[in-house]
C-alpha cells in the first residue's frame, strides 16, 4: 500500500510541475530520490552514552536503525582520533521516506516555538534541500521528559536532478512551509 503522500505525488504534483515549467518529458521533472537525517554527535569523543542515545533517538524517529559514522582524520586540538565514532546518519528511501516527510511537515515542524517557515536559501546547486533541526525533542517519537542528551541533526532531501526553482515547488506542493521573504 503506498502512503498517500507518494500518492500524491504520482497523481497530482507532477502533473502540476510538468505543466508550470513547460516540461514534455516526465522523466525530464526532478524526482526525490532519499531523505538522509545526520547526527554529528561531537560530545561522544569523551562519552559514548551521548552516542547510543543518538543512535536510539534517530532509530525511533526514521524507523530504521542508523549508520555510526567514524572521524575520517585525527585532529589533535578536538582529541580526536581517526575512526573514532563521531556520529550517526539514516538514508530514508521509497515508502519510508515519503512518511517520514509525511510526518515531518505535519507534526513535527507545527511543533516548534515561534516557526514561521523553513529557509528558501538552504537549496544547493544540484537542487537538493537541508534543513537543520536544533533539538530532537520536536519529534513526537520521542519523549522530552526521558530525554538524556538534546542534539541537533540535519535533515538532507536528496533530488535526482533539476534546478532549485522546480525542487523548491515539488517541495511546497508536498506540504514544505517555507518562509515568506
Amino acid at each position: 500500500m503506498l502512503p498517500t503522500l507518494q500518492k500524491k505525488y504520482e497523481d497530482e504534483i507532477v502533473k502540476v510541475v510538468k505543466e508550470k515549467f513547460a516540461i514534455k518529458n516526465v522523466m525530464a521533472i526532478p524526482r526525490l530520490q532519499k531523505v538522509v537525517i545526520n547526527m554529528g554527535v561531537g560530545k561522544a569523543i569523551g562519552d559514548m552514552k551521548v552516542l547510543d542515545s543518538a543512535v536510539k533517538d534517530l532509530t525511533k524517529i526514521a524507523g530504521q536503525k542508523p549508520l555510526i559514522t567514524k572521524s575520517k582524520v585525527a585532529i589533535s586540538n578536538f582529541k580526536l582520533r581517526e575512526d573514532l565514532p563521531i556520529g550517526c546518519k539514516v538514508t530514508l528511501r521509497r515508502t519510508r521516506m515519503y512518511e517520514f516527510i509525511d510526518r515531518f511537515v505535519n507534526t513535527t515542524l507545527p511543533r516548534i516555538r515561534d516557526f514561521n517557515g523553513v529557509s528558501n536559501k538552504s537549496f544547493d546547486k544540484r537542487g537538493n534541500f537541508s534543513v537543520g533541526i536544533v533539538e530532537q525533542a520536536i519529534f513526537p517519537e520521542i519523549d522530552p521528559g526521558k530525554l538524556a542528551h538534546p542534539q541537533g541533526m540535519d535533515i538532507t532531501f536528496v533530488f535526482n536532478r533539476g534546478p532549485k526553482e522546480q525542487t523548491q515547488e515539488i517541495l511546497r506542493l508536498l506540504g514544505m512551509p517555507f518562509a515568506k521573504r
